[in-house]
Order: structure tokens, then sequence, then C-alpha cells
């Protein structure tokens, strides 16, 4: 979805219905919002934040009833916001159902899959070379789906060496060689899921209004693990402030914030430079996780780090 904040309101109408009553196509381009130079640092920070309050949360919840509770605060936030704001909603049930799928498959599924891989026995090292394959599959596929998505051969390079880099703080922290085979698996399936919901909302993603866009997706998402977690969780949880805090953050900083920058990333530039910042991902993740929890942090890291900004410099300049 191409968000509206920061656009005149005469220029998003304009961009909404250049071509369709309802939305914009994915290569329609429109003026882009006056924040968009800063998501990319933003987006990283905040995504790579959301290790250490996953780690603490999970100690006082199942896996997938804290994505039920996540979801579930996400909109009692946000409908609230809704009726004070009123923004329009999609006027069409394929702007509506582009919405949803997108939700459907970052939120929802690819969320719930991540969280099984863990229960099923995916270490955290095999779990982060898994998802670290994402932006290569995007760039594999994206030119195939938008004519503006041209991966050069300078972006190769440095998806080759932000891949490389990924992979070096992964395996720094931890050996992947202790990750149960069904949980590798199913991590892979998590990894198309969120290749899927990316290229989908380059493709088809449509100009909305992000209180409505987070509250279509978070409902989606909602339902769906929801309907997993019924049959094998007992839905308890310890109301800690730990907890609390951990829930807050997650809630606030990734699915709100987070998510409307990464897709707005995506609708207004190419889905391969967007992707490309979660190389960024485990070894800010990793520091953020030394300072705040005292993980250990081998030097091997700092190498990583530096080739993966190497990478994401190369994919994005």
């Amino acid at each position: 979805m191409r968000y509206t904040l920061g656009m005149r309101p005469d220029t998003a109408t304009q961009s909404a219905s250049a071509t369709d009553p309802a939305a914009t196509p994915a290569d329609a381009q429109g003026r882009a919002p006056v924040w968009l130079p800063l998501a990319p640092w933003i987006f990283v920070a905040l995504w790579s934040g959301g290790y250490v309050p996953v780690r603490v949360g999970l100690a006082y919840v199942e896996p997938l009833f804290f994505l039920v509770l996540r979801y579930a605060a996400v909109l009692a936030l946000l409908i609230p916001a809704y009726i004070v704001v009123r923004p329009p909603l999609p006027r069409t049930w394929r702007a509506w159902g582009h919405l949803a799928i997108v939700g459907a498959l970052i939120q929802g599924i690819y969320f719930a899959l991540a969280n099984y891989a863990i229960g099923l026995g995916a270490s955290a090292a095999g779990l982060g070379i898994v998802l670290a394959l994402q932006p290569i599959l995007v760039a594999l596929v994206a030119p195939h789906i938008s004519a503006s998505e041209v991966v050069t051969r300078r972006a190769w390079i440095g998806l080759a060496l932000g891949l490389a880099g990924a992979v070096v703080v992964v395996l720094a922290k931890a050996q992947a060689g202790d990750a149960t085979a069904i949980g590798i698996a199913t991590a892979c399936v998590a990894l198309l899921f969120i290749t899927a919901g990316t290229v989908w909302e380059k493709r088809f993603g449509t100009t909305q209004h992000p209180i409505v866009s987070n509250i279509v997706q978070c409902g989606v998402a909602l339902l769906i693990v929801l309907a997993a977690a019924w049959p094998v969780e007992t839905f308890r949880v310890a109301w800690t402030w730990p907890f609390i805090a951990s829930l807050t953050y997650l809630v606030v900083g990734n699915s709100i914030i987070a998510m409307t920058l990464l897709l707005a990333m995506i609708r207004y530039g190419q889905a391969t430079r967007a992707s490309a910042l979660l190389f960024l991902v485990p070894p800010c993740s990793a520091a953020i996780a030394w300072t705040l929890l005292g993980e250990p942090y081998p030097p091997l890291v700092l190498a990583g780090m530096a080739l993966a900004g190497l990478g994401v410099w190369l994919v994005r300049s």
C-alpha cells in the first residue's frame, strides 16, 4: 500500500485515482512522503530491536498467543485512532483484498511460521541464515513483476556481500548445526511467505492511509494466528512489567511503525533495495542484545557487520 502520510491531500487523491477509482498500481509512482529518506535507518533500528522484546516476552507467554496479544493490542490502539481521524477507506473489493493478502502473508503466516520454527527446534542461527536469503529471492522475482525493478551487477555484488555478512554474524553468535530438520524446513516455508508478501506489495500495493492499512492487515493476521494457536496452546500469560514492556515495543515499534516504513519503502522504491536492509538486522540485533542482555559479542560479528553494511550500501547506492 502506498502510504499518504506527508503527502498533500490533493496529491494523494490524484495518485490514487490515476488508473483505478480506489488505488494506484505498483509502478505508478506518486509523490513520496517527506519522511521517506529517514525510513531505512528508523526501520533497521526498530526491526533489529525486536529481538530483545521477543526473547523477554516468550518467558511469560506461548509463541502464537504472543502474536494474538500483539495484533489485538494493535487493533485496540488503531480502531479508536480511526474513529478520531476518519481516514478514507478502500473503495473497491480489490483494494481491500490486496491489503488483506499482504497482511496474511507477512503479519500472519510469516510470523506464525517463524514462531513455529523456533518451537520445532530451528536454532536462532539456523533461522537467521534461512531468513537472510529473503533479499536474494526478492531480487530474483521482483524484476519479473515490476518494470521499475532493475537489479544491476553492482546490486548483485552487494546482495552477495550482504548475505555473507549476515551469515558471518549468525554463525559467530551460535552454531547452526543444532537445528532440527523440521524446524529449518518450517523456516524455509516462512521465508517463502515473507518474500511473497514483499513481491505482492510491490506488484499490487495500493494507496491507503496507514491507519486503515494496519487495521486491515493486523486484523487478518489476528484471525490467522488465533486459529493456529487455538488447538495447540493454553492461552496463558503472566502479566509482568517486563512482558508488558516487551509487548508494547512490539506493538508500536514493530507492528505499526516498522511495518509501515518497510511497506512504504517497497511502494516508493525498489523491493530489492528495501529488502536488502534486512541484512543489517542480525549484526544490529547482536549489538542490541550485547548492550541490553549482556550476550556475547564475538569480534567476528564486527567483520560481519562491516560486510553486511558494504553490501547494503552497494545495493542502495
